[in-house]
């Protein structure tokens, strides 16, 4: 099964990192290969969580893959859990950590998944690895734009 995992401090506060993580309504704008996003329903949950039913639209050239997935947002762990409900993986997990990392944070993805299809695995799985090599940059470049440009290692 591909996973792939990263960890970055940035200079951005935990809270603001989470809250930009979190706002997966604008991911087309900024994150590779991801070419929709449509929020299905938000939830709270009892402990303050909220979750949210989620359908993303991946796509590379020709190939285009709508999958649906149930991401627990937990603020007061900072904490972000994506499992997979539907579509063209037989799995797929990925964890966010925000961890306050002297006047940052260091943030914590880490992804594993397995395509369904052999075929599609090996059409777009190097894509995904190269996209989620990416990801650490679109989410500080993001962060840039949201709430201005800072330092980050």
């Amino acid at each position: 099964m591909p996973t792939f995992q990263s960890s970055r401090s940035v200079s951005y506060a935990p809270g603001d990192m989470f809250v930009l993580v979190a706002d997966v309504e604008h991911y087309p704008e900024f994150l590779p290969l991801c070419e929709a996003l449509k929020v299905r329903r938000r939830s709270p949950v009892e402990d303050g969580r909220e979750v949210l039913l989620a359908d993303m639209t991946i796509g590379y050239k020709a190939i285009r893959e709508t999958f649906t997935s149930r991401v627990t947002l937990d603020s007061a762990n900072m904490k972000i859990l994506v499992e997979y409900v539907d579509g063209p993986f037989s799995h797929m997990e990925n964890r966010w950590n925000f961890i306050a990392d002297g006047q940052g944070t260091r943030v914590e993805f880490f992804i594993d998944y397995q395509f369904k299809s052999r075929m599609l695995g090996l059409l777009m799985g190097a894509m995904f690895d190269t996209a989620f090599r990416k990801f650490s940059d679109a989410f500080v470049a993001r962060a840039a734009v949201v709430y201005g440009t800072k330092n980050s290692s």
